[in-house]
């Protein structure tokens, strides 16, 4: 089987790097370092490979694995009926495509009884074979040599040769690689409603009756005839020149003109259509969902990845409201930490409509606990309370905030919800949630499953598995790419940190709440079950502030400290004299520190870090308001100009919030005059814009936006 060595050169091909790095990443990945660690700090070793490219390597290395295995079962399964020859052997061991592999196991494949194997078990094969040599002309007078016990008359002894032929057919590599790329290149996909379902599957009106050439048709559409095939609204399928493909197939096996032809002829039709078409459309169904699925992903990924880096509030005392009309707005404070201080609900819309009530109990609250942010959820009756709290006169700097709150009651329902407050319902944990998630979305957004979010697009119908590991190292690349401070990080959100995980996060709170709190990184030494692996992978991405080592507060890492020293002592100051004093870091020759295992790109790194300690990347979060003459899909006109943001990047466009419950679609063609073939390319997940109204749907609850 194959060697480690032996996937170089491949998955150096696959994802476009050369072998050497694909080794050295392979080592460091096998030997227990994670993806954010190598990309951030083992540059030199790998030349400069970002976090995309290292996955890459790692997927595409996990899929050869699953090759290999694949192969070994093939192998028993053929060498166990007796039939692996040392050179079918060598073909499969040097096999390096999965579809090819399967094709070479059909043959050997075990199955249900076919027609062909009941043909065989009459003896039929050898007429078959004399059928297919095209040598006798007389094959109706050949078949009667094969009338027995088993097989009535001559036409009994043909339709079973035919049936073997047809089985031939189906399992010739040649073959079958020519359906395939002939449905690849000119296969149309189309979809028709199931009549009985018509009424009730008007959300798949647009595939009623719809095709399209499959090689175009984008992964959402893709998805969508999936999903309306599984609900049992369509029916979906891939049609192919069926004329063009039976002529391939009969100057493939037919050279001569009699009895022979017309026999391999019928075998042709019937395999074609009862063994090859449903086997190779299955192939390119689900060659395609799989190319769909990664695009759906990449979208979804890419989506979480700006939400969970959107601009923090930081830590300033904020009151958070879940609006609601019937059963009220849910209303907490939350100190600069994040702590609950207060909840309540107050009543201002109908039917209480305790209005003047309400902004007297905010206002209160506001002066009371010097809250200088509010946060709304932008669910039921967001616009409304937006409207209670811009009418308030504070007597203080107060910001109001809308804020998404998809995956909000995903959380208050969940464990670790009831974890943090067991004795609150999930409406206090929401509004909680709304609130956290303005303060730092990061960190409140990592205590949600990710799918919940509400940023992608067919979330459900992709691989789940796949999806995951996705999602999870979005998440992972996140806060490593932030920096989480050690001291008030929660379990959930040190979960996530390189080398870490659910026990070690664990170990590492218990250990804050017993001593009061980390002072420096070497500490974390001290965490029980913490090691020096653990640590190597880990301290880099957790700050501390106010540690005595400035660089604990830094992405510089531990192993470069003594690098850093050498750099301050070289100019006669103090390691701290560095990180104040631009002047100074601009003496420092960096080709002076270089050695064999800290290069250039490392100490690059570092004087980056020194000029921006404690520095949270992602910016702060801005004020954003709406048009305040529109408030409900009524009050859209087409040909408004209005105020936007975006909630949610697709494939085909991007939904924009513009301060009604409607988010409304700016079509990808609608964006920008030039061709882009994803929305992605010009705009980011809560993007302020200002967009045209070029249709407004009121039944259908349908807005229609443009950027030109």
């Amino acid at each position: 089987m194959m060697t480690e060595d032996f996937y170089l050169p491949y998955i150096a091909n696959a994802v476009g790097v050369k072998m050497d790095q694909v080794k050295k990443t392979l080592d460091l990945l096998q030997g227990g370092a994670t993806i954010p660690f190598i990309a951030r700090y083992r540059k030199e070793v790998t030349s400069h490979l970002d976090e995309v490219k290292i996955a890459e390597i790692q997927r595409a290395h996990q899929k050869l694995d699953e090759l290999v295995s694949r192969k070994q079962t093939v192998l028993e399964a053929i060498d166990s009926q007796g039939k692996l020859t040392p050179e079918l052997r060598e073909r499969i061991e040097k096999c390096m495509d999965a579809i090819e592999l399967e094709d070479i196991y059909l043959p050997y494949k075990k199955k249900r009884k076919t027609k062909a194997d009941v043909a065989r078990e009459k003896g039929l094969d050898e007429l078959a074979q004399l059928i297919l040599a095209q040598k006798d002309k007389n094959i109706f007078s050949a078949a009667g040599r094969f009338i027995s016990d088993l097989v009535a008359d001559e036409e009994e002894a043909l339709q079973g040769a035919r049936d073997i032929i047809a089985e031939t057919v189906h399992e010739n590599e040649n073959c079958r690689d020519y359906l395939r790329n002939v449905f690849r290149k000119h296969g149309v996909i189309s979809s028709k409603v199931v009549k009985t379902k018509a009424e009730e599957a008007t959300v798949y009106k647009d595939y009623f009756e719809f095709s399209e050439p499959v090689q175009r048709c984008p992964s959402h559409r893709y998805l969508a005839m999936m999903r309306g095939e599984q609900e049992g609204m369509l029916r979906v399928f891939i049609d192919i020149d069926e004329e063009r493909a039976l002529d391939w197939l009969h100057r493939k096996f037919i050279f001569t003109r009699g009895e022979a032809a017309d026999q391999i002829s019928m075998a042709i039709a019937d395999g074609y259509k009862r063994l090859m078409v449903p086997s190779i459309e299955n192939q390119i169904r689900n060659e395609y969902k799989e190319k769909a699925d990664e695009e759906a992903i990449k979208v979804f990924s890419e989506n979480l990845r700006q939400l969970l880096l959107a601009a923090p509030l930081g830590q300033k005392a904020t009151l958070a409201l879940d609006p609601g009309f019937r059963t009220g707005c849910k209303l907490v404070c939350l100190n600069e930490r994040g702590d609950l201080i207060h909840h309540s609900t107050i009543y201002p819309h109908p039917p209480q409509n305790n209005w003047a009530e309400s902004q007297g109990a905010i206002r209160a609250l506001v002066d009371q606990y010097k809250v200088s942010s509010i946060a709304i959820g932008n669910g039921t009756a967001s616009r409304e309370t937006r409207d209670l709290v811009e009418g308030i006169r504070f007597d203080r700097t107060v910001q109001i905030f809308v804020v998404s709150e998809s995956g909000a009651s995903i959380y208050s329902a969940s464990d670790v919800a009831r974890e943090e407050f067991p004795d609150k319902d999930v409406t206090v944990r929401g509004a909680i949630s709304i609130g956290r998630r303005l303060m730092d979305p990061l960190a409140e957004l990592v205590k949600i499953d990710p799918k919940s979010i509400g940023v992608g697009q067919y979330q459900h119908d992709v691989d789940q598995l796949r999806l995951k590991e996705s999602l999870d190292l979005t998440v992972m690349s996140c806060v490593n790419s932030v920096g989480i401070n050690l001291n008030t990080a929660s379990k959930h959100l040190l979960m996530y940190v390189s080398g870490l995980g659910p026990t070690l996060s664990q170990n590492i709170v218990k250990y804050r709440e017993e001593k009061g709190g980390f002072t420096s990184r070497q500490q974390l030494k001290e965490v029980p079950r913490l090691g020096d692996k653990a640590f190597e992978q880990c301290a880099g991405f957790l700050r501390i502030r106010e540690a005595a080592n400035p660089l604990d507060n830094t992405a510089v890492h531990p192993e470069s400290y003594d690098v850093v020293s050498r750099m301050a002592k070289d100019l006669g100051v103090e390691v701290k004299n560095l990180v104040e004093d631009p002047v100074l870091r601009k003496k420092i020759n960096l080709a002076a520190y270089v050695t064999e295992k800290t290069g250039l790109p490392t100490l690059q790194d570092i004087i980056k870090e020194l000029e921006k300690p404690g520095l949270d990347p992602r910016g702060e979060a801005k004020v954003f308001s709406f048009d305040a003459s529109v408030k409900t899909i009524e009050d859209v006109r087409v040909g408004m100009l209005l105020p936007g943001i975006v909630t949610n990047l697709t494939a085909f466009g991007a939904f924009v919030d513009i301060g009604v419950k409607q988010d409304g679609l700016l079509h990808i063609s609608q964006i920008t005059r030039r061709y882009i073939k994803s929305p992605a390319e010009v705009l980011k997940l809560h993007q302020e814009l200002n967009v045209k109204v070029v249709e407004v749907d009121v039944t259908r609850k349908r807005i229609n936006l443009s950027l030109l």
